[in-house]
């Protein structure tokens, strides 16, 4: 690396976060009309999204614990 260039790099798992909104909007504008309604759904999806990859998450986890 060149003097100074400095990169800035992301966990993967950052991309998991907008991936989630944008997941959860799309699906719930494609369900409903009224914005409200929309962005109901759509917060309470994501939330839903995040609590399972959560859940996954840990559980991975703890099941590399043994490798």
């Amino acid at each position: 690396m060149a003097q100074g260039e400095s990169t800035v790099e992301a966990h993967s798992t950052w991309y998991l976060l907008p991936l989630a909104i944008v997941i959860s909007l799309v699906y719930s504008t494609s369900r409903y009309e009224l914005p409200s309604k929309i962005l109901t759904r759509a917060g309470r999806m994501f939330l839903t999204i995040m609590i399972f990859m959560g859940i996954v998450f840990v559980m991975l986890d703890t099941l590399s614990f043994w490798l």
